[in-house]
């Protein structure tokens, strides 16, 4: 699989840091977009349509956390890899990247070497596909479990008839459970099936998502086995 065909926005209002991170990427034959804000990263992100997406927290005219959320509104960004770059590397900011929306988290400064290690690792979470963002690698069936419909193809569900468009860690999180309703999948298991094993996530990762999808779809669903994991009940 070639880099030259995925595409990577990088957002940050530090010149330097654009140009010192483009140049490490491109080196590795990445195509690279650039934005200096939340505002422009939009406008940029729906145009290009990139595989991945490197957002600073801190930023004028819109931060990190707020164009993250605007972006996971946008259908043909849904298979998209979001992760953060910032220097802010407390369990608060983390965790409003990960309710935002965001995939992953990567604290600055950080070597060349291993930026671009991440960045490879973040980027076979697409499943080795090197095509635009909006054609997500997923089966086009249906998964229905009582009034819950996941739609694979569109990266949507309907509970009740209403249709939501869910950020891809709380879609592949919510795909995994109801894959096998009783099942109860320990944190390991999730992690491996949803983060994957050449990435570490936050303690916490697993139990934002989580909260996030009961915000959205209910408490009744998705039970805890304190200190063991998770399971989805109709």
């Amino acid at each position: 699989m070639s880099e030259e065909k995925y595409k990577i926005l990088l957002v940050d209002d530090e010149v330097d840091i654009l140009e010192f991170i483009s140049y490490n990427l491109e080196k590795e034959g990445f195509k690279v977009y650039t934005a200096q804000n939340g505002a422009e990263a939009i406008k940029v992100a729906e145009k290009k349509v990139p595989h991945l997406i490197i957002l600073d927290v801190m930023m004028p005219e819109m931060d990190g956390i707020a164009a993250c959320e605007e972006l996971r509104k946008i259908p043909a960004l849904q298979s998209c890899i979001i992760a953060f770059l910032t220097a802010r590397g407390e369990d608060y900011s983390q965790i409003a990247g990960f309710e935002a929306g965001a995939d992953d988290y990567i604290t600055k400064p950080i070597r060349p070497k291993v930026l671009v290690s991440r960045v490879k690792a973040l980027l076979k979470r697409t499943g080795g596909s090197s095509t635009a963002a909006a054609a997500p690698v997923e089966n086009t069936n249906t998964l229905a479990i009582g009034d819950l419909v996941i739609d694979k193809e569109r990266y949507l569900i309907k509970m009740n008839g209403e249709e939501m468009i869910l950020p891809r860690k709380e879609f592949e999180l919510l795909s995994l459970l109801v894959s096998k309703p009783g099942k109860v999948f320990t944190r390991e298991e999730i992690y491996y099936s949803v983060w994957g094993d050449n990435v570490v996530v936050g303690d916490r990762t697993i139990d934002v998502h989580i909260r996030k999808l009961r915000e959205k779809i209910g408490n009744d669903h998705i039970k805890t086995l304190k200190g063991i994991g998770y399971k989805f009940v109709e």
